[in-house]
Parts: C-alpha cells; structure tokens; sequence
C-alpha cells in the first residue's frame, strides 16, 4: 500500500532546501519557505489508515513553524520589508533610534489671523490640536528605514567627500542638490538646495547620520 503522490517541486525549491547546509547562493529561495512534507515521515503500511493520518495531519498543524519563520524574515530579519519593532532593532544594530527632538514651535494649517509664519496652506501642514505634551516624534516606518540604510552607510564610509555625497543621495533621493564641501581648513559645510522639514533637520543634526573627520567642524547650510 502506498499513501497519496508526493509533491514535485522545482529544482532548488522543495522542502529542506531553506535548511542550513543545503542553501545554494543564488539558487535556493529566500524568505518564503516551503512547508514540511510530512507524509515522507508516513510508512506505506500506515498510509491508508484515515485515523493515523489524520492524527499526523493535525499534530503537523499544531507544531508548523512555517508561518512563524517567514514573519520572522518578513518583519523582522529583512531590513527591506521589516516594520515596528523589527526596524527598531535594525536601528540599534546600525545605531539610530526612531525618536527625534523637534525644537522650536510647528506650523499649522490657518490663515491671516494666526500670524506671520504661524500658518500655512491647504495640504501643507496638519490642523493645530492644542499644546503638544512633548516635542518627541516618532518616525514613520518608511522614514526610519531610509535612516537606517543611511546610517549603514555611515558606519562604513571613509569619510570622503564622494562617499558623504552618495549618503546624502540615498538619503533624500529626488529631492534637489545636496552636497558637502570641503572648506581645507578643518570645517566642512553640508549643502541643501531644498528647504528640509523640521523633522528631516533634526536627523541631519542630530542623528550622527552624516560623517564627518575627526576634529573636523561641520555645518548645515539648507536653501542657500
């Protein structure tokens, strides 16, 4: 007697090959991993017994860590689809945090009456709400993700004028001319040719994720 047909699967994608040595770089399937076949663990003398298999069947449902492993690199392992607490992870490993220090006060959508600068137009900035508790933001996953690949970056730069140019790319990409320049007398100035958020001034002068030389003063210099 002989239980149901085994699956076929394409080369380099069955069961186990997700398995630590049985990886083939450039082969083998990364992140969704292919279930366990558990009727290869079945005898054919016990594959047609309904009781049996079921049995099996049901205790294979109960223990499958499939779902729980593909999370896992899902959210957690895989940098470019991690989100929540998997990013914040990442930040720790690469040395960011999601939080940021908002200074001053922000602006909020109004007219005339608020004041000069104390407003702003349709689509440009939130409703006020009151007095905020604190000027601590979080920010979003898409945001802290580019951050992260930013500081990646950072930690592995030589600190050349090339490198810190290809960061600031990464780091706002479509936004305008961005570029540091070299001032050969031990400062250097970061340059801006868009105006930057509240937010996204912060990160650049508080998040460490620009490099710079050792001894080396740096400054921000946006729109100019």
């Amino acid at each position: 007697m002989s239980g149901p047909p085994y699956p076929r699967y394409p080369a380099g994608t069955g069961p186990g090959q997700n398995a630590i040595g049985q990886f083939v770089i450039g082969s083998s399937p990364i992140g969704t991993i292919p279930s366990f076949d558990y009727w290869t663990t079945i005898l054919s003398q016990y594959a047609n017994s309904p009781i049996l298999t079921q049995l099996i069947t049901n205790f294979f449902q109960y223990i499958d860590p499939t779902a729980n492993l593909d999370s896992f690199y899902d959210l957690i392992w895989n940098v470019d689809s991690a989100q929540g607490y998997g990013l914040d992870i990442w930040g720790r490993i690469v040395g960011v945090i999601r939080q940021v220090n908002v200074p001053g006060t922000l602006t909020y959508f109004g007219f005339n009456e608020a004041g000069a600068g104390a407003f702003t137009g349709f689509n440009q900035a939130p409703f006020y709400s009151g007095v905020p508790a604190t000027n601590v933001f979080n920010l979003s996953d898409a945001a802290f993700r580019t951050l992260i690949f930013a500081k990646a970056l950072a930690n592995i730069s030589d600190g050349s004028t090339k490198s810190i140019n290809q960061l600031l790319i990464n780091l706002f990409p479509g936004r305008g001319n961005a570029y540091v320049v070299d001032g050969n007398n031990m400062t250097m100035q970061y340059f801006f040719k868009f105006e930057l958020s509240p937010v996204e001034l912060v990160i650049v002068e508080q998040s460490g994720v620009l490099p710079k030389p050792v001894g080396v003063s740096a400054t921000v210099v946006v729109n100019a």
